[in-house]
């Protein structure tokens, strides 16, 4: 298990390190990182941009070792081209922001949406069953800007219940109910997305597992219906499910660019959409995206090691790398 979690690790950093190359070799080589006499970007970013992060002077190898020799050195990744301030604090801002926006939402599907797939499966093919699985069917073919837009539209467009927009809720000291009431909107789109998908794997994985044989075996040695299915079937049925959830804590951190976008959240999700759009006068922010292209791509690789070492941590009749015998 030690070595198999070393070397997935091992080659986490060396595929992160490869796409980050790619990405900073592509996008140094663009024709709009020829910044050197551009009018719209401030003499002081400029200069620092020119000398500090060494745009156009030399070979991609060395401006690549000079970016990362700024980041060992300094923990930068370099001045935005749009803002005069420093990407690495830009992220930071925005990334608190992110995971208020999104934790709360998580915690709360996880309950509501595992709950509501064991529900259906106990009363498979019943009314309680029917009405889960199609008001799930309909959550998940909806697009989420759909239900947005909707949510928007309904409650504080018509009924002015609660603000459209989370940026008026930023001030919590001058009436704390506007802040508070201003991300129940962004919650609920993102909550019912993530209640939706547990819930038909939920349903599915204890469906599969309540047709078990060796749940008929549990029922064989005197357990009643109730007993085999709370210590066994549940148990074994939420196996494949934690690595999902556990995956999910850490892909709170990748944002969300639809909800972001529609409510005003100043996220990791907006940051990134706004750093390509390209305005009159001004240009892609490329080293906001570079930073952001090789955050998401740390992010989805902790990810995916995360759910992989949890298998043999949650069930431990899975033997991590055990190769063939």
């Amino acid at each position: 298990m030690i070595r198999y979690s070393l070397k997935r690790i091992g080659l986490v950093f060396v595929t992160t390190a490869i796409i980050v190359f790619m990405v900073f070799a592509f996008i140094r080589s663009m024709p709009g990182m020829k910044i050197e006499n551009d009018p719209s970007i401030d003499p002081v970013i400029l200069q620092k941009l020119l000398e500090r992060d060494g745009i156009g002077k030399g070979t991609i190898i060395q401006q690549f070792t000079r970016w990362v020799g700024n980041i060992a050195r300094e923990g930068s990744l370099g001045y935005s081209l749009k803002y005069p301030e420093e990407v690495t604090s830009m992220i930071g801002k925005r990334l608190i922001v992110t995971v208020r926006i999104n934790i709360v939402p998580y915690l709360i599907s996880i309950p509501i949406g595992i709950g509501l797939g064991i529900w259906a499966a106990l009363r498979k093919n019943k009314l309680t069953d029917h009405i889960i699985s199609t008001g799930v069917m309909v959550l998940i073919s909806v697009p989420s800007f759909v239900i947005g837009i909707l949510l928007q539209y309904l409650f504080a467009f018509n009924l002015n219940w609660v603000p459209w927009n989370v940026l008026r809720g930023s001030d919590y000291s001058k009436n704390i109910w506007i802040g508070l009431s201003s991300y129940i909107l962004p919650t609920i789109m993102l909550t019912v997305g993530s209640v939706a998908g547990l819930a038909r794997v939920s349903r599915a994985e204890l469906t599969e597992v309540l047709t078990s044989e060796f749940m008929l075996l549990c029922r064989t040695k005197g357990l009643n219906r109730r007993q085999s299915t709370i210590r066994h079937g549940i148990r074994n049925a939420l196996v494949p499910i934690a690595p999902a959830l556990i995956g999910g804590l850490v892909g709170i951190l990748s944002g969300s660019f639809v909800t972001e976008q529609i409510f005003g959240v100043f996220g990791i999700g907006k940051l990134y959409i706004e750093s390509f759009i390209q305005t009159a006068g001004t240009r892609p922010d490329y080293p906001v995206i570079m930073a952001l292209l090789m955050f998401y791509t740390l992010i989805g690789l902790l990810a995916t090691l995360v759910v992989d070492l949890s298998y043999g941590v949650i069930d431990p009749r899975i033997r991590m790398g055990a190769g063939k015998r």
